[in-house]
C-alpha cells in the first residue's frame, strides 16, 4: 500500500479518517471548516489551524518565555479546539470562543510550570512607573520580548491584568492563589517592566523623557 503522504501540520495522524468527495481549501468559510473538523477531516483541521495559527499564538506567546514554547501550548489548545468543536453553540464569534480555549490552555501550563508563592499582601494596588515614550517606541513583537522576561508567575498574572482585563479575585480563582498574592505579582511586574523599559531605551540629553503611571 502506498504511503499516505503528510499534510505538513501537527494532527495529521493514522486514526483520523478522511471524508471523500469534500474539497477545502484557504477560501472555506469557518462554518465550512468546522464542519468538515466534526467529521474529522483532516484538510479541514489543517485549513483551520492555519486561519487562526498567528492571532491564537498571540495568546500563548504572551503567558509563555519563547516562540517554540508557545507553539508547543498553542498544539495543545488545538487539540482541546478539535475535540470540544460540538460545544461550540454560534453564540458570539466562533474565534472567541477558540480564544478562551488557548487562554485557559495557557494558564494551565503556567500552573503546570510555576510555582506559587505569597510573599505579601498589598490591600491597593502600588502604582509603577514606566517611559511613556520608550512604549510608544517599541514594536508588538519588542513588547512581548520584555513581557517574556518576567517570570512565568508575574507574567502570567500581568496579562490577565492589564491585557486580558481580569480582576484580582478572578485571577486568583484562575491561578489557585489568594488576591494578595496577585496584587504582589503585578506590582512585580511593573517594577521589572519600568527597568527593562529603562534598559531598552535610554534618553538623549535634547529629548527628555515623559515618566507617568504604568
Amino acid at each position: 500500500m502506498r504511503k499516505r503522504r503528510s499534510l505538513g501540520w501537527p494532527y495529521l495522524s493514522k486514526g483520523i479518517r478522511a471524508c471523500e468527495g469534500m474539497a477545502y481549501c484557504s477560501k472555506s468559510t469557518d462554518e465550512e471548516l468546522r464542519q468538515g473538523c466534526l467529521a474529522q477531516h483532516p484538510l479541514a483541521q489543517k485549513y483551520l489551524y492555519q486561519r487562526y495559527f498567528g492571532r491564537l499564538l498571540s495568546i500563548t506567546m504572551r503567558y509563555t518565555s519563547d516562540k517554540a514554547e508557545a507553539t508547543s501550548v498553542l498544539n495543545q489548545a488545538f487539540l482541546k479546539i478539535f475535540t470540544h468543536l460540538s460545544q461550540y453553540n454560534g453564540r458570539g464569534s466562533f474565534l472567541a470562543w477558540m480564544s478562551k480555549i488557548v487562554l485557559h490552555a495557557s494558564i494551565d501550563y503556567v500552573r503546570s510550570q510555576a510555582h506559587y508563592r505569597r510573599v505579601m499582601d498589598f490591600e491597593s494596588p502600588v502604582e509603577g512607573y514606566a517611559f511613556n515614550e520608550g512604549l510608544d517606541q517599541l514594536h508588538t513583537e519588542d513588547i512581548l520580548s520584555l513581557l517574556q522576561q518576567l517570570p512565568p508567575a508575574t507574567r502570567t498574572v500581568f496579562c490577565l491584568y492589564v491585557v486580558d482585563g481580569y480582576k484580582h479575585a478572578e485571577i486568583a480563582q484562575l491561578l489557585g492563589i489568594d488576591e494578595g498574592t496577585s496584587k504582589w505579582h503585578l506590582f512585580q511586574a511593573r517594577r521589572q517592566l519600568q527597568t527593562l523599559l529603562k534598559q531598552t531605551y535610554r534618553p538623549t540629553p535634547d529629548k527628555p523623557v515623559d515618566v507617568s503611571p504604568l
